[in-house]
């Protein structure tokens, strides 16, 4: 997840400028979060998906 299009309660802003202190502490903590996907868009997470699918209907025909 990004802060790009996250909306503070505090402040009305968006979190990304961190306009806040409350901002700021949200943005630091989602930067903090980010796994081995989080540079991933939905989009190419089904791209590898697919891919990921393709590769085991090869391996089980290949088997059979």
């Amino acid at each position: 997840m990004t802060c790009d299009h996250l909306v503070c309660a505090n402040c009305n802003g968006r979190v990304s400028d961190g306009r806040c202190p409350v901002c700021r502490a949200n943005r630091a903590r989602l930067q903090e979060q980010q796994g081995p996907f989080a540079a991933l868009s939905p989009a190419m997470l089904l791209v590898l998906l697919a891919g990921l699918l393709a590769v085991a209907l090869i391996a089980r025909q290949a088997l059979a």
